[in-house]
């Protein structure tokens, strides 16, 4: 038999194991529920962007519209492309900034770029960081918080609004429907127009005084701020929540484009096709031409709309950049929160 002593360590030991056992059981619960809730929230703002595109599906290009549309970008360069032609005429109108889009659309609502500016006490030559909405983004409150952070740290913020958004909104249609539907042709020309508009606004800030930038792109955002990491090299730090990077997966495999491949589909338009403006939209086709080291792309654990394997990839592909990883879906406020301790040392 075991002494008193012995018998104590072994009633130690087996609390140990125990408290181990319970332990690892909480955490795998704690993951099973956060799982779940990514997927949830996931599955709800994905069945509510399908919805809206339901109302859209008429727009859908041909295949033959499609063709001379791609056809006649294929020689084009990625800078000709999205080239800034002239200066454009900005208003400054209480705290925004407002000027005339360089690409014209059907809708006027959506020909008036606008951005609105947070300034720090020294004005439009501090630094400036530039924020690139996600898809459908309807509320700016969270860009105010995060921008009078700055602000106290001597930055300037800059919520763009992104074609067909906030102020951007054509009547009769959803904040943000138009700018992704089953006209590839109108999708990569509104793409077209927002990194245009970035880079519009970068120079308006460069003549009064500001050299330093910083972007933070999230989701559709993301996308854009890839595609104007490629043009722009004075940027102090590019980081990018979930990106769009892989466009063939955000057509074909994404749960939030269910609706657009079905249109497609009916068109006769098949998986592969957008391949052929890879050269100038895909994030995969580019490098940043800024230090890689100051890049970090964020994806969520559970994302199926940004994989974390598509943005790994991403990270290998433009050298020197940094992958983190946090657990949430495609939706939610981790991947913020990452971002916003990642430029603490670029301040």
């Amino acid at each position: 038999m075991l002494g008193s002593e012995e018998a104590k360590a072994g009633a130690f030991a087996y609390d140990d194991s125990e408290i181990n056992l319970k332990g690892g059981i909480t955490s795998q619960i704690r993951t099973l529920l956060r799982l779940k809730t990514a997927a949830g929230l996931d599955a709800v703002m994905c069945a509510l962007i399908n919805g809206i595109q339901w109302q859209l599906r008429y727009l859908v290009c041909s295949p033959e519209e499609l063709d001379v549309y791609l056809s006649a970008c294929e020689p084009i360069s990625r800078g000709l492309f999205y080239e800034v032609f002239e200066k454009p005429d900005v208003l400054q109108a209480g705290s925004f900034l407002q000027w005339q889009s360089p690409v014209k659309t059907a809708f006027p609502e959506n020909d008036t770029a606008r951005a609105r500016v947070f300034l720090s006490p020294s004005g439009l030559r501090s630094p400036t960081v530039i924020f690139l909405h996600a898809l459908m983004s309807a509320s700016d409150i969270g860009y105010r918080r995060i921008a009078a952070r700055l602000n106290r740290r001597g930055w300037n913020a800059v919520l763009m609004h992104l074609p067909y958004h906030y102020s951007r909104v054509p009547r009769g249609h959803f904040n943000g429907a138009l700018a992704l539907t089953a006209n590839l042709p109108q999708n990569a020309e509104t793409l077209r127009q927002a990194v245009i508009e970035v880079r519009q606004l970068m120079n308006f800030f460069r003549v009064n005084g500001c050299q330093d930038f910083g972007v933070i792109g999230t989701s559709y955002g993301g996308w854009v701020g890839a595609l104007v990491s490629f043009l722009e090299r004075d940027f102090r730090f590019v980081t990018l929540l979930q990106p769009i990077a892989d466009v063939e997966h955000a057509i074909w495999e994404s749960p939030a484009s269910f609706t657009i491949r079905r249109a497609l589909l009916a068109a006769g338009i098949e998986r592969g096709a957008s391949r052929r403006h890879a050269h100038l939209t895909s994030p995969l086709d580019g490098r940043p031409a800024c230090d890689g080291a100051r890049v970090l792309i964020i994806g969520g654990e559970y994302d199926m709309i940004a994989p974390p394997s598509t943005l790994k990839v991403l990270a290998q592909m433009w050298p020197e950049s940094r992958f983190a990883q946090v657990a949430q879906g495609h939706f939610g406020y981790a991947a913020m929160g990452e971002a916003l301790r990642s430029i603490e040392h670029f301040l």
